[in-house]
């Protein structure tokens, strides 16, 4: 793929970025990682061989009569009955993931009263309902980081489209929106976040669109500016001239330059949602109880202090994921800036 000058250049002073070039490529692993978190911590098997037939219990819903059971509900592979009936009267075998253990999976079999320490079968311990740490924080970054990215990019595309408007026809167009805007950004966001999430029943998509209400806000500034400057440009003029439409010559001609300045606050932007995501669970306003969460997890931590390795596990979790989140948006930033010229 043939890329412009320009483009490679912003590549190089991305990796010359050290610290964010390296942060992205541990940030994508883990990304990649979580999102393979049913194949890697799950109370499910992978493959399960019985009677010289083959099932992919990670991947369907096998009722017990399919082993021998008794019952038509779903099987329930870690009760040992049912590991009898596979590997003892049906000579099969179970294949499990490395943590066999999925985010809501209850162990029954701990050592004492949860929460546990972590051990060689909790790696992290438990929680205070006896759920394994480790399966719940890879659920949990996967979650905040689906969360965050969906926020950033719908928060994006209105934030843009509103600072492209103000600054492209300005006016009483762009007068009255400046003023809704500061009426708007003037209110108290966190207690009405509190508000509607105690209002509605809490969920994935109800806290999205909640938080989608303020954070569209953080682009629609610098669009504006980028769009005020841009109109006058000479070859904006010319566009005009010949009779281009508006929309053509906003999205063809005046977006561009636009989006240099957006894309460097894009990490920032997903930052931000995660950690509005980890407060709204940390207060209990956020997803429904039972979830996977960096947030929950450290209230859990401070409502049992005796239990250390629950604040520290949520809270280097987060830690580094912002951590590695901020060194990116560095690195992009450097990347956009002409100024800068990587050796």
């Amino acid at each position: 793929m043939n890329l412009s000058p320009v483009t490679k250049r912003r590549l190089k002073q991305f990796r010359a970025n050290k610290r964010g070039y390296w942060s992205f490529w541990i940030f994508t692993t883990l990304l990649v990682f979580s999102l393979c978190a049913p194949l890697i911590a799950n109370d499910k098997p992978l493959m399960v061989s019985y009677k010289n037939q083959t099932y992919y219990p990670v991947l369907f819903s096998y009722s017990e009569t399919t082993f021998g059971g008794d019952f038509e509900t779903e099987t329930d592979y870690r009760d040992d009955f049912v590991k009898e009936l596979i590997e003892v009267e049906g000579q099969g075998w179970m294949l499990w993931p490395l943590i066999p253990y999925s985010y809501d999976t209850i162990n029954y079999n701990l050592k004492g009263p949860a929460p546990t320490a972590p051990d060689e079968e909790n790696w992290l311990g438990t929680d205070d309902q006896g759920r394994d740490v480790t399966a719940r924080m890879i659920y949990g970054f996967r979650l905040s980081v689906i969360f965050g990215l969906f926020l950033t990019i719908a928060s994006s595309i209105i934030g843009i489209t509103a600072g492209a408007f103000q600054g492209y026809f300005g006016g009483i167009r762009d007068l009255v929106m400046q003023r809704i805007m500061e009426i708007w950004s003037s209110m108290p966001s966190l207690y009405i976040l509190i508000i509607f999430s105690a209002m509605f029943t809490p969920g994935f998509w109800t806290l999205f669109f909640i938080l989608l209400l303020f954070s569209w806000m953080s682009l629609v500034d610098v669009v504006r500016a980028e769009f005020l400057r841009a109109r006058n440009f000479d070859y904006v003029r010319a566009a005009h001239a010949l009779g281009i439409s508006d929309p053509v010559i906003m999205w063809r001609h005046v977006l561009p330059n636009a989006m240099v300045a957006t894309i460097t606050y894009m990490p920032f932007i997903l930052t931000a949602s995660i950690t509005s995501l980890t407060a709204l669970d940390y207060l209990g306003l956020g997803m429904p109880p039972g979830s996977p969460s960096l947030g929950e997890l450290l209230k859990q931590g401070k409502d049992n202090l005796h239990a250390p390795w629950l604040v520290f596990c949520a809270f280097f979790s987060l830690a580094t994921l912002l951590t590695l989140l901020t060194f990116i948006g560095e690195a992009v930033r450097d990347a956009f800036d002409p100024r800068k010229t990587a050796l």
